[in-house]
């Protein structure tokens, strides 16, 4: 049997998106119970990148699913010694039933699926994509906006307008949510980024051949009124060459165009949602995290029952 590999969202139909959504929505709403479990599994989490949400995440996942954890990082594994990913990738499919795996290469995930013989999960590779956190962002898109009393999955609603704001030339998590947002109807994408973090040209042209309606923007100003769900993200210092050019974009006065403020949101609809990836910077001011439209640390929360449906629909083949 052919592994089941989690490399792409490009891989899902909007049905694969709803029976995600629908399993997440069973594990939080019986989140003091175990539905399943699957003891007899075992996962590798091999992070060759820091991260806080993505590994701990999938660790709460599996321990919640019953199964065992190894966790490896770049520090302590044999690419410290010149060791290849294939070569690491061949070793650890002996020692688990999937690997979770983050890398700052582009397309590290396809790699290491071509020489596994278990499920490979891509949790970042690079500035490409980050399908499992695209898909608790849906996750948490489509609860929040049902409190709302709006269907995402609705032929017949008000069209919604998603401003993506932040480094979107890097954001591979942006990458991965306009591709799963553009197989629900009604669909505007609006793009504020700084001058040369602008969205990849392919996604653009993309979306055109989708028929979907975009727009550019220079200042999250220009967009608020209008703006039903604000998806921020920082700018990715460890994405640049140099600190020189980092520091070129964020001590800019023209920064304050891509942040987020309470007087920002003073002209927000009431019924707008505030996301964001996490980690944070200046883009994000900590005094929005009350405001009702907030809903990154729901994220969060989300991104753990959203990666226990995840394990799940790997370990039932």
């Amino acid at each position: 049997m052919n592994p089941k590999h989690i490399l792409s969202v490009l891989q899902f139909t909007k049905n694969d998106v709803m029976r995600f959504i629908e399993r997440a929505t069973r594990f939080r709403q019986d989140r003091t119970t175990q539905l399943v479990q699957y003891p007899e599994k075992t996962l590798v989490t091999a992070f060759y990148e820091p991260s806080t949400r993505t590994s701990c995440s999938f660790q709460a996942a599996a321990y919640k699913l019953g199964c065992k954890v190894i966790s490896i990082t770049d520090k302590i594994s044999s690419s410290q010694k010149g060791e290849t990913l294939e070569d690491t990738i061949k070793t650890l499919q002996y020692y688990g039933d999937a690997i979770v795996l983050r890398h700052p290469e582009k397309g590290a995930a396809e790699r290491a699926s071509a020489v596994s013989n278990i499920p490979i999960i891509n949790a970042g590779d690079g500035n490409g994509e980050h399908p499992t956190q695209a898909l608790l962002d849906i996750f948490t898109i489509y609860t929040e906006l049902q409190k709302r009393n709006i269907d995402l999955y609705d032929t017949g609603r008000q069209p919604i307008t998603v401003t993506f704001t932040g480094d979107l030339k890097n954001s591979r998590t942006i990458h991965s949510l306009i591709y799963l947002l553009s197989l629900f109807p009604d669909m505007c994408f609006v793009y504020i980024s700084p001058p040369t973090l602008e969205l990849p040209p392919e996604i653009i042209q993309k979306m055109n051949d989708l028929q979907i309606q975009q727009q550019t923007y220079s200042s999250i100003y220009d967009s608020i009124y209008n703006t039903d769900i604000l998806y921020v993200t920082r700018i990715q210092k460890e994405r640049f060459a140099t600190e020189r050019e980092y520091f070129a974009i964020t001590l800019s006065h023209n920064y304050k165009n891509f942040c987020v403020t309470p007087e920002l949101l003073r002209l927000a609809k009431p019924s707008a949602l505030v996301m964001h990836p996490l980690p944070r910077s200046s883009e994000l001011l900590p005094e929005i995290d009350d405001d009702p439209r907030a809903v990154y640390f729901k994220q969060v929360e989300n991104g753990v029952y959203m990666r226990m449906a995840i394990l799940e629909d790997i370990f039932r083949q």
